[in-house]
């Protein structure tokens, strides 16, 4: 369980990133069923990029938030 995102969305949005060659999908054929997905190359490769992204953001939103209320402000 995801807080915030259905079944149907989680399942459409695996799908979407197996199609894309992202993850890959295996069905186990016990009961119930057990789907289970894993990153493939390609999305490891993705995956070090988003790290990356997000280690940038994590260390310049003080700037980030700092620029935003410099350009709201009424002298800005």
């Amino acid at each position: 369980m995801l807080a915030g995102v259905s079944q149907k969305m989680l399942t459409q949005t695996l799908r979407s990133l197996e199609r894309d060659g992202l993850v890959s999908r295996t069905v186990a054929p016990t009961v119930p069923v057990t789907v289970t997905y894993e990153l493939t190359d390609l999305g490891i490769s993705l995956h070090h990029l988003m790290r990356g992204l997000k280690s940038w953001a994590e260390t310049h939103m003080d700037d980030v938030i700092a620029n935003r209320a410099a350009y709201d402000s009424p002298t800005g």
